[in-house]
């Protein structure tokens, strides 16, 4: 029975190693469901994946290309491309009209505080704060470098031969009180805007030459053209007054100052004392050294000049409108035309 036994488990074993191999070399079938559980399928459908709680794998779009950066500066930008072409709308043109619109209201501010700080004409502040020395100081002050070389221009081709003929002490003083003759009507007439500028002395300049010329009539010999040459150049610079932001209360105020003035401090004697010396002998009796109407022209301006300008500075510190006593005064420094309005 014992040895029965024993090759009853040799040959079990036998069996058992012969399965294992075949075991190894065949795949035993198994149930689907085993494996779905273990290894799931990696394709599987969307509603099997959800049904068993797992989350559906993310679809990402296609990478698309980064639009091209664009110019958001008009000064970087190609000159040649219009606006249109390079921002793709109005949005950009718009955006960028407010923004240098912006830049140069800032600008204006910046530079109008600036002039005030510094001595500017402004009316509030002469009649209010009692700011008087506005008057005089305003006449150095200017709005830009245009402005002041043009003043500066000026300046040469009007004062150079008055200054020549007269010292500069006489001309000195005619460009100072013109100055002030000028600041003095510009602040009678305009409130809400600050004035700065020479213009008013440059006219008084002129207006003092317009006077020189009567006052002197005899020493010069082509009169009629060196008369109408003034007239025309003084015509001119009054019409370029006419145009919006242009002080032409100032110029008229210092034109008629310094032409008052020159009868008072640019009087030379006539023409026969002048050539007293190389007339013959003959001749004694060359008269007076000035004629009866340059004295009396003289006296005349110096009235007017000093009544004008206590009256008008009376007037100005005690806060008077002159616009209230002229209607249509106002047309004097701008006419409104279809191109300009004459606002604030």
């Amino acid at each position: 029975m014992a040895g029965s036994r024993r090759d009853a488990d040799r040959k079990e074993g036998v069996g058992a190693v012969d399965r294992a191999g075949l075991r190894g070399r065949q795949r035993r079938p198994v149930r689907r469901g085993y494996v779905r559980q273990q290894l799931p399928r990696a394709r599987a459908r969307p509603q099997e994946v959800r049904r068993r709680g797992v989350p559906p794998p993310l679809r990402l779009p296609a990478a698309q290309p980064e639009p091209a950066p664009r110019a958001l500066l008009r000064h970087v930008s190609d000159p040649s491309i219009s606006s249109s072409q390079q921002f793709g709308s109005r949005r950009f043109d718009s955006f960028d009209s407010t923004r240098d619109l912006s830049c140069l209201t800032l600008a204006v501010h910046t530079v109008v505080f600036r002039l005030q700080k510094l001595g500017a004409l402004v009316w509030d502040k002469v009649v209010h704060e009692h700011q008087g020395w506005r008057l005089v100081t305003c006449i150095w002050l200017h709005a830009g470098v245009v402005h002041l070389l043009a003043n500066m221009l000026s300046l040469v081709l009007v004062g150079l031969r008055l200054e020549q003929q007269f010292g500069f002490v006489r001309v000195g003083v005619i460009y100072l009180v013109s100055g002030v003759g000028g600041s003095v009507m510009s602040s009678l007439f305009i409130r809400d805007n600050i004035s700065v500028g020479a213009s008013g002395a440059l006219f008084g300049l002129l207006g003092a030459m317009l006077s020189e010329l009567f006052t002197n009539w005899t020493i010069y010999t082509n009169k009629a053209a060196a008369l109408v040459t003034l007239l025309f150049v003084i015509a001119v610079n009054l019409a370029i007054g006419i145009l919006p932001h242009v002080d032409n209360f100032a110029h008229i105020g210092g034109f008629l100052t310094g032409f008052l003035l020159g009868f008072v401090l640019l009087m030379r004697p006539h023409y026969g004392w002048a050539q007293r010396y190389v007339l013959p002998s003959s001749v004694k009796d060359v008269g007076r050294k000035f004629l009866a109407y340059q004295w009396a022209l003289l006296a005349v301006a110096s009235v007017l000049v000093v009544v004008g300008l206590a009256v008008g500075m009376a007037m100005l510190f005690r806060g008077g409108n002159g616009n209230e006593h002229c209607q249509w005064c106002h047309y004097l420094s701008c006419v409104p035309t279809a191109r300009w309005s004459c606002g604030k």
